[in-house]
């Protein structure tokens, strides 16, 4: 059975609630889901204009000194517009596959409607380079300043680990509540080595900013 973390709680991912060496990491699938609070009653809902959510998840590979080694490179986009991190060590929706393959980004479900993980990262943790001793995951909220959007307005939110069989190894589940309100990223778990095996940590950080770079910026050299 799958063990439901609280805050700050940390699990062996290779291991079920009695202990026993259960779960194949051999591909583990990150993923994260979350509701929007309904506001106004059924017409405010119908009539609104509010712009929809765009909540994506990121992932930071850390080295042994906990922090990004390979920041990638910078890319001339479409328009003008550059991409930065290109191919780098942070995973994200500009660079949605590390180039050793072995961890990527699914795609963008910019509603959060229906059951299950609205975006996923999959990571093979037992193929994953030896240099690579954390991944932190990251969630923003795009443009959520500019929109007022926050995680207060949040609901169901959660992330969880699955095995390559499919079973649901952990799951951390956070609701937004007032102490989320102008709360527009959130560090929501890290998975790292620990003598030889993975362990998963439940975080849940609110930062206020919506750009990730901002939270990326204490795990990269100076």
């Amino acid at each position: 059975m799958a063990i439901n973390l609280q805050k700050g709680q940390t699990i062996d991912l290779r291991k079920n609630d009695r202990g026993e060496s259960v779960y194949d990491l051999s591909q583990v699938t990150i993923g994260l889901g979350w509701d929007v609070r309904k506001q106004g009653g059924f017409f405010g809902r119908l009539f609104s204009n509010e712009p929809e959510y765009d909540l994506d998840a990121v992932a930071f590979l850390l080295d042994k000194n906990g922090k990004v080694a390979n920041m990638g490179r910078t890319l001339q986009g479409h328009i003008g517009k550059q991409v930065v991190l290109y191919e780098g060590d942070v995973i994200y929706f500009n660079s949605m596959r590390h180039p050793s393959g072995h961890i990527w980004l699914t795609g963008d479900n910019r509603t959060g409607e229906g059951d299950g993980d609205d975006e996923q990262i999959i990571v093979k943790l037992d193929q994953l380079d030896q240099r690579y001793e954390k991944i932190v995951f990251v969630v923003s909220i795009y443009q959520g300043r500019a929109n007022r959007q926050h995680f207060g307005m949040i609901e169901n939110a959660f992330i969880r680990a699955v095995d390559a069989r499919g079973k649901e190894i952990t799951k951390y589940s956070l609701s937004g509540d007032s102490s989320m309100n102008g709360m527009c990223s959130m560090v929501f778990a890290e998975a790292y080595r620990h003598h030889g095996d993975w362990k998963f940590r439940a975080i849940g950080d609110p930062h206020t900013t919506d750009n990730f770079i901002d939270v990326l910026v204490p795990y990269t050299y100076k």
